[in-house]
Parts: structure tokens; C-alpha cells; sequence
């Protein structure tokens, strides 16, 4: 690694990060009146960016056309990590509501996952959708330790784990175990691994898939050294970039070497690229949106093959 260079908005530590820095020389702020904004997604077809103000609890919009934020739902049961499957629609981590949703076409809201054996998940927070149609999630325990970003309850499972929701049955199954705090969740480009960041833990560690999904392997890909991660994402070229809570974006080489940083004014929760190429860069920071286009294009939009056995909410 070589020494660090700072040019404005980027720090090289490694000259491998200067193509990721040929982009973008500032920061654009597209909205800052959150409380605490996490979990932006990019809507290829609307051309939209929704993201969760937690403790407002709320989903806000923007629109990349015109430029304008309005609300997308509230109140949405104080939501945290946002995806999309191959048909487009959304998957909601809601820690309020303590469950996994989708949003249909028409508006509906469907439960995908709110127990694991007869027992209330803590407050599910991020989720990653596989082109086969299965669902990896992560429940912490963040939103049920007080009311600010959920409510304040007990675990009933005891245990903060990673689960999998079946493509075919719906059924909740447990992946894997042993966190402190998982977080943010991304595949590899080839689908086989799984990366989980365990924030409390601070480090990003990585599974194998097995045939049946069940995850092994388990190993740590790289620690956070004095800093805490929440979401992580790819690039086409294998790096992998973190949210680094305090620190900006992260950007890891294959490797594991940090190579470099992108700077940013406010503590960063969340990341995800999107835009018309897949190369804008998208980052929720305490009260804002941010956006930089850059040189490097995020890995491929999930391919949503197979429906999903899931329970409709029942409506009063």
C-alpha cells in the first residue's frame, strides 16, 4: 500500500483506487432533512431512489428526472434495508414491524418473513435477493433495544442470526449464527459467496452457498480497524465498497487491501449504485442523500427467476 494522496473528495492509499477516483470531484447533496437516513435502493424503472428516514419512520422518494423528494410511504414501520427482486418490486426490512415485506405493483404489501420457528424476529435489516429468487436477511437486534428506531422489546429468539427465505416454499430458515450485530448483506458476482457485516463486531465476514443454500465456509474477509461498517456492495471489477460509519466509503481491492476512500461530510449508514449505467453512487449520511457518478459500474441488478410463497397482510 502506498501512502495516502487526498484530492478533495477521494484519498488514494493504493494506486489502484485512481481509476475508482477519476469521476465526480464533489459530492451532490439531493435531500438533508432526515433524522437518520439508511437503506437507499435505485428504481431502474421509475428512475427513482427510495431510502428509509428511520425514526421519522418513513420511505422517501427522489426523483432522478426532476429532482423532487416526496414520501413514498408513511408510516412504513420504521424500515431500514431496501432491495429489489427481478420483477422489480420492493423488499423492506421494517424494524418497527419486526418483518420482511414486499411491496406488490399494485401497492399491496405482502409478509414474507416476520417468525423463525414461532417466534418474532428482533428487527430484520437488511435483505439480498439471489437470482434463483431466494432471500439472505440479517435481524439484529437494533430496533427493538429502544424506540428510537423501532420499539422497545425483548427478543424472543434470543439470538441475532442471518436467515434465508426459501424461493419456492417461503419457508424461514436459519443460515447462519454467532453475530454480534449482522448488517448489511451483498453476494459476490458469481452468486456463490455471501458477505455479512457484523457492525458490533466490526468486521465483514464471508460465507460459501451450498447447493441447498445453507451457508459454510465462514471466514473474515477484512476487519473495520477502528471503524464501523453498515451496508456493503460490489463493483463489475470485484471491489468491494463499505459504508463506513465515521470514515466515508470504503473501497477494498479483491484482496482485502483498503485501497482508498471517498470522504464525505456526515457519517455514512448505507450505499448502493444506480442510475441509467449503474455507476452513480448513492449515499445515505445521517440527515442527507449524497450522489457522485463515478468510473466504475456496480454490480448486475438482481434476476428475480421464482415466485415466493408469502402471506398476504391482512387489511382491517
Amino acid at each position: 500500500m502506498s501512502g495516502s494522496i487526498e484530492f478533495g473528495l477521494y484519498e488514494v492509499l493504493d494506486k489502484r483506487f485512481r481509476r475508482c477516483a477519476n469521476g465526480d470531484v464533489r459530492l451532490e447533496k439531493l435531500y438533508g432533512d432526515c433524522r437518520w437516513a439508511e437503506g437507499p435502493v435505485y428504481l431502474p424503472a421509475w428512475r427513482q431512489v427510495v431510502w428509509s428516514d428511520i425514526p421519522n419512520d418513513r420511505l422517501l422518494r427522489w426523483d432522478e428526472a426532476s429532482g423532487t423528494v416526496g414520501v413514498f410511504r408513511s408510516p412504513a414501520g420504521h424500515p431500514n434495508g431496501n432491495t429489489l427482486d427481478r420483477e422489480g418490486r420492493l423488499i423492506s426490512c421494517e424494524q418497527g414491524n419486526r418483518r420482511v415485506t414486499r411491496t406488490e405493483h399494485d401497492g399491496r404489501i405482502t409478509v414474507l418473513a416476520d417468525r423463525y420457528q414461532g417466534k418474532r424476529l428482533n428487527s430484520p435489516n437488511d435483505a439480498v435477493v439471489r437470482s434463483d429468487g431466494a432471500i439472505w436477511f440479517s435481524d439484529p437486534d437494533f430496533g427493538i433495544t429502544s424506540d428510537y428506531e423501532g420499539h422497545r422489546a425483548e427478543s424472543e429468539i434470543g439470538a441475532r442470526n442471518v436467515y434465508r427465505i426459501d424461493p419456492h416454499s417461503g419457508e424461514v430458515r436459519l443460515a447462519a449464527e454467532g453475530f454480534d450485530g449482522p448488517n448489511g448483506l451483498v453476494l459476490s458476482l458469481d452468486e456463490r459467496q455471501l458477505y455479512v457485516n457484523d457492525s458490533r463486531a466490526g468486521h465483514i465476514r464471508v460465507f460459501d452457498i451450498g447447493e441447498d443454500g445453507d451457508l459454510g465456509g465462514d471466514r473474515i474477509f477484512v476487519k473495520g480497524e477502528g471503524c464501523r461498517f453498515d451496508n456493503i456492495r460490489f463493483d463489475l471489477d470485484g471491489r468491494l465498497w463499505a459504508a463506513a460509519f465515521g470514515d466515508g466509503v470504503h473501497c477494498y481491492a479483491p484482496d482485502a487491501t483498503l485501497i482508498g476512500r471517498i470522504l464525505v461530510p456526515e457519517p455514512v449508514s448505507n450505499i448502493t449504485f444506480g442510475g441509467p449505467k449503474n455507476n452513480r453512487l448513492f449515499i445515505t449520511a445521517t440527515t442527507s442523500l449524497y450522489s457522485l457518478v463515478t468510473p466504475v459500474t456496480g454490480t448486475h441488478r438482481v434476476a428475480f427467476r421464482a415466485g415466493h410463497a408469502a402471506r398476504p397482510e391482512k387489511t382491517p
